[in-house]
């Protein structure tokens, strides 16, 4: 869509406004609402804003930036009347990618990909809990369990209607359902023609789903472990990269698994530590990583495999389009432009390198104990925050896929998120000790 195309709807749908949306280095949606008389200014020339207020941006002593909108990204909000603008953070006067943009950070890596004739695709499956506030608490709207019907489904209508409103500001559903958890449930929808382009998505999908659930009297949350005993929200990530519209992860020959989809694979493995402490970014994350919930916890991989970290979907292996690994262990708290930048050069890593991952696991890694672990060598992901961002400060290429500029100022935030987690006395804490 170009900037004549945008203007045409502007007009007919008699849109008076319009957001220009950016993150902050956590994932964080931000906008300004801007007239939309001042449309083909803020295209010329883009919106100036203080970014010395958005974590992760600027301090005051060089605080201007500029936004620069993104065409392809013009959407309708439907239940504002207002149209939405995925923008890139800028530097002024230049309009150069600011460093501590992630958007223009993955944007950056598709690109140079593109000039190999490259392509990054990435699947997210995001998992959300709704909730109803009951004698003072939160607590999950229903009792449903996955794949169930109404009554005990009832979040039907209001899946159904995200899927609308997501595919009118350019975001298509594919497959809407009732999660494993009471509450829960999960959206679906299809691969976009760049990883950037399913990034701007997971913000899209995240901001629908709010505002629905805030205009039906409810609370969602993408909270990783939002109860104790239940299943918590992951955002399991199927990956592809192809080549000259060929899929790299697919072999012709043997119709199966490519050395480069098996290098890829060992990348990711490779760097699942410190990737954790970006795809898995909260203290609750940690919560969510435990054996027995379908949330891996083992550095491993294998074919249909939901114990292990890497899975290979097994539905249709002799489909060269449809061959892809799942990485599944982060949850939709991540800021999904870092994680797919994250990724994308872990596995590159491996294929670039030839990184060989183990063999394939093919049995319930949940029923070994910590011996039987040990013995075959399967590592686990760290069990805190605070190990992730050790492991994150040790990785130098997971660390330079995030920049200078964002890695030193992301490091520094989780290490104080940690820091203050550790120290907090919790009910749990209270109950338990008090009378030792």
């Amino acid at each position: 869509m170009d900037k004549e195309q945008i203007k045409k709807i502007i007009k007919e749908k008699n849109i008076r406004y319009i957001r220009l949306q950016f993150v902050d280095m956590l994932g964080i949606p931000k906008n300004f609402s801007v007239s939309a008389d001042l449309l083909d200014s803020i295209f010329e020339s883009g919106m100036g804003f203080d970014s010395s207020s958005i974590k992760g941006f600027t301090d005051v002593s060089c605080s201007d930036s500029v936004l620069v909108p993104d065409p392809k990204t013009f959407g309708v909000v439907p239940w504002l009347d207002e149209a939405r603008i995925i923008c890139d953070v800028c530097y002024p006067t230049t309009l150069k990618p600011f460093e501590g943009d992630t958007r223009s950070i993955l944007k950056s890596e598709i690109q140079k990909l593109a000039e190999e004739k490259m392509e990054f695709y990435v699947g997210p499956e995001i998992e959300f809990h709704l909730l109803k506030e009951e004698n003072g608490k939160l607590v999950p709207h229903d009792t449903g369990g996955f794949a169930d019907f109404a009554p005990l489904d009832l979040g039907e209508e209001i899946r159904n209607k995200a899927g609308l409103y997501m595919q009118t500001m350019g975001v298509r559903s594919e497959i809407t359902h009732h999660e494993v958890g009471f509450g829960q449930h999960e959206i679906d929808f299809r691969f976009k023609e760049s990883a950037l382009e399913a990034a701007d998505d997971v913000i899209t999908y995240k901001q629908v789903i709010k505002n629905l659930a805030a205009k039906e009297g409810l609370v969602v949350t993408y909270m990783p472990k939002p109860f104790y005993g239940q299943a918590g929200n992951g955002m399991h990530c199927h990956q592809s990269i192809f080549k000259n519209g060929k899929n790299l992860f697919y072999d012709p020959k043997t119709k199966n698994l490519s050395d480069k989809g098996r290098w890829y694979v060992g990348g990711i493995l490779k760097h699942a530590k410190a990737l954790t402490a970006i795809c898995s970014p909260s203290v609750n994350s940690y919560k969510r990583l435990v054996p027995g919930y379908e949330a891996p916890v083992y550095i491993s991989w294998g074919w249909a495999n939901r114990t292990a970290l890497v899975r290979i979907p097994g539905y249709n292996l002799t489909n060269e389009r449809a061959m892809r690994i799942e990485f599944r262990s982060p949850d939709p708290t991540c800021n999904p432009y870092l994680a797919f930048t994250a990724m994308l050069k872990a596995g590159m890593d491996g294929i670039e390198n030839q990184i060989e991952p183990p063999e394939p696991i093919d049995y319930d890694l949940f029923e070994l104990s910590f011996s039987e672990l040990e013995e075959r060598g399967i590592e686990t992901l760290p069990s805190n925050l605070g190990e992730a961002i050790r492991a994150l400060e040790k990785d130098k290429i997971i660390r330079d896929s995030m920049g200078k500029h964002i890695s030193t100022r992301y490091i520094e935030h989780k290490k104080r998120v940690w820091n203050e987690y550790s120290m907090y006395v919790t009910d749990w804490e209270f109950q338990k000790y008090l009378r030792y």
